[in-house]
């Protein structure tokens, strides 16, 4: 049998694995943020004209198409959901047959267990992110952009407001994201000793179970805290938000389907940017995880292109 060829790099192995599916699967996450933007514009005209000029039947055509633009982005999402996890699970299959070629020396406790925690736990996650690995980004980038747009559109005091709102994410969640990533790849190798251990005696050391007990603690209090400031910037513009527009309302300098349409845009500015920054972060993992399971196999018999 030829053996098979890894790529050097995570998205490498994408290109390599799911090339022409990655293409479609951008082609759906384009259609999903271009319908971003539009829920807010019919909440504004359901508030600001519908509603003050008393005309019941424009409300209901308005509802009506809100409804009907939610449904189609809901059935556009579910189908690149569905199409994702078919990449993925068709990544982790070809990883762990991968894996299969690889020939272990007979009585080899530790390159068995290695070889058992790369194809049960490090091959899914490995796969998982090949779904993930383009049009997740185009996806909540789109929807970044979509919604700031429409905002910086209505009232460019916004634009200002979105800043606000991302520039000092950008600032402190790639020196919390360098941590985490220093800690899962360290935790990556305790426990393929850990494997090891339990495939030659059968009980793991005790100090690697404590370390990997304390590299786990620490990856959660770096994620959590990081998750804590993200939110604490998202509340914090929807206050100033809902106290400057609810100012220029007073001022009648703007509509209040205004206010209400920024609020909003404020609320879909907060899970595209979260969801980016968790892609981030999966990047990062994931490509240390792969990298050593590319360096492993390697090692074991199978080159890398």
């Amino acid at each position: 049998m030829e053996t098979p060829v890894l790529p050097r790099t995570i998205m490498g192995f994408v290109l390599r694995s799911s090339g022409r599916h990655q293409i479609a699967l951008a082609l759906l996450a384009a259609g999903v943020f271009g319908l971003s933007s539009v829920p807010l514009e019919l909440q504004r005209r359901i508030v600001n004209d519908a509603i003050k000029s008393g005309a019941t039947e424009a409300i209901f055509w308005l509802a009506a198409a809100y409804a009907g633009v939610a449904l189609l982005e809901q059935a556009l999402k579910l189908a690149l959901n569905l199409y994702r996890a078919w990449v993925s699970e068709n990544a982790v299959r070809s990883l762990r047959r991968t894996l299969e070629d690889i020939e272990d020396e007979a009585g080899d406790n530790e390159a068995v267990g290695k070889h058992a925690a790369m194809a049960v736990a490090e091959a899914e996650p490995i796969g998982g992110f090949v779904g993930l690995a383009i049009s997740e980004p185009l996806l909540q980038i789109g929807i970044l952009i979509s919604v700031i747009g429409y905002m910086s559109f209505l009232e460019p005091w916004t634009l200002a407001l979105s800043a606000g709102f991302l520039l000092p994410q950008m600032l402190f969640v790639p020196i919390m994201q360098g941590a985490i990533n220093r800690r899962a790849e360290a935790r990556i190798r305790v426990l393929r000793q850990v494997s090891s251990d339990i495939v030659g005696s059968g009980v793991p050391a005790d100090e690697r179970i404590e370390r990997v007990f304390q590299l786990n603690m620490g990856i959660y209090k770096l994620k959590y805290s990081m998750n804590l400031l993200m939110n604490f910037m998202h509340y914090g513009s929807v206050a100033v938000a809902l106290g400057i527009g609810g100012w220029f309302a007073v001022q009648h300098r703007i509509e209040v389907g205004t206010v209400v349409a920024v609020v909003s845009g404020l609320g879909k500015l907060n899970d595209p940017w979260g969801d980016l920054v968790s892609w981030a972060r999966e990047l990062s993992v994931d490509s240390v995880k792969y990298r050593l399971f590319a360096d492993a196999v390697a090692r074991r018999g199978l080159a890398t292109a």
